[in-house]
């Protein structure tokens, strides 16, 4: 399993790709972020909660890929 800094060093790099090459998914990264922390009640993100974004983030390039 990942560290956290490669978890969101990752996170980065994607959203980064987002906002350089494809600005019309800019909307959904607000949407997205709001399911963190993942129903856990906590102020706090574990690696899990990092791990399931960077999952709904590299869903999000795949999708608008496959649609290409």
């Amino acid at each position: 399993m990942d560290t956290t800094q490669q978890i969101l060093t990752k996170i980065a790099a994607l959203t980064r790709e987002i906002e350089d090459h494809h600005p019309e998914l800019i909307k959904y990264l607000d949407e997205t972020r709001s399911t963190l922390p993942n129903n856990s009640g906590q102020a706090t993100l574990d690696n899990k909660d990092l791990q399931n974004y960077l999952e709904q983030l590299q869903s999000l390039l795949e999708n608008q890929s496959s649609k290409s």
